[in-house]
């Protein structure tokens, strides 16, 4: 069941088309406001997912022009984002400017890289897979197309 707050919002959107999937960043009510948070001061533009989780889990692979509805970890939404970029690239390449994109920490490489590994160890123990440096990442370019 479609939670109600999510038609609402779709609809003040002023958008057209079907309702977009709707989920939050990260793994923990803290994490996850705090991203959305830095999604509507425009300084997270960009996030990554591993594809082995991603597949693991059954998901699609977002694609450019995709629309999402980002909310709260409580379900809140708070902005529709629309894809601009998707790229798979291994773990260990990601590079310095797109670890800044996502916003996250002091935006430098070294801290994206020891929090992103402390939430992939997190993700793959529920999933029963090994954390490896080489491991395909869904690094994704985003924009903000729609928030109150």
């Amino acid at each position: 069941m479609t939670d109600e707050r999510l038609i609402t919002f779709w609809q003040q959107s002023g958008l057209d088309g079907p309702l977009p999937e709707a989920w939050y960043f990260c793994d923990t009510p803290e994490c996850a406001d705090e991203l959305a948070a830095l999604v509507l001061a425009g300084t997270k533009t960009a996030t990554c997912g591993s594809l082995w989780a991603t597949e693991a889990d059954g998901d699609p692979v977002p694609h450019v022009g995709d629309w999402s509805i980002i909310t709260r970890y409580d379900g809140t939404p708070v902005c529709v984002i629309e894809t601009t970029e998707v790229t798979i690239r291994p773990f260990n390449a990601v590079d310095a400017q797109f670890a800044f994109d996502e916003g996250e920490g002091d935006r430098t490489w070294d801290d994206w890289h020891a929090a992103h590994t402390r939430f992939f160890t997190r993700e793959f123990a529920r999933l029963g897979l090994t954390l490896a440096d080489d491991m395909p990442l869904i690094c994704e370019r985003f924009r903000v197309i729609y928030k109150p």
